[in-house]
């Protein structure tokens, strides 16, 4: 039976990283990990581990990304939770089998061998949910 292992980031839509991270490295003392560009979601993300997690501060990178849609119609904030699972097709058919609504029925091939998927925001009561396998 497939396990949800921890929280693997949560992830903050802004309209600026280096003016977020005037917050969130600056103010906080989070340390900056790396910055990445993600032309395949035509965003730029800002890592701060935080424990065992990490939060990401992502950045539309151009004006018809997904990103950058969600960032004007509901303005920066929270965008979605990741959690790590053990099993990832697993999960997800086990889902599937609850009846749960996914956005992804089989997960996505990302980058460094990990695998994502999402959850509907209408089957988590309004959260938009990221499951992640790591290699």
């Amino acid at each position: 039976m497939p396990k949800i292992k921890r929280i693997d980031h949560i992830a903050l839509v802004v309209e600026d990283i280096d003016e977020a991270l005037h917050f969130w490295r600056d103010a906080l003392g989070l340390e900056l990990d790396h910055l990445q560009d993600v032309p395949r979601e035509k965003s730029a993300i800002a890592f701060l581990p935080v424990g065992g997690s990490e939060i990401e501060l992502v950045q539309p990178t151009s004006p018809d990304s997904g990103i950058a849609k969600y960032l004007e119609k509901r303005g920066p904030g929270m965008h979605h939770i990741c959690l790590e699972v053990d099993d990832i097709s697993g999960m997800l058919d086990q889902l599937r089998a609850k009846g749960v609504q996914l956005i992804h029925e089989k997960a996505v091939n990302g980058e460094n061998g990990k695998k994502y998927a999402f959850i509907h925001p209408r089957a988590a009561f309004g959260a938009l949910v990221e499951l992640y396998e790591l290699p």
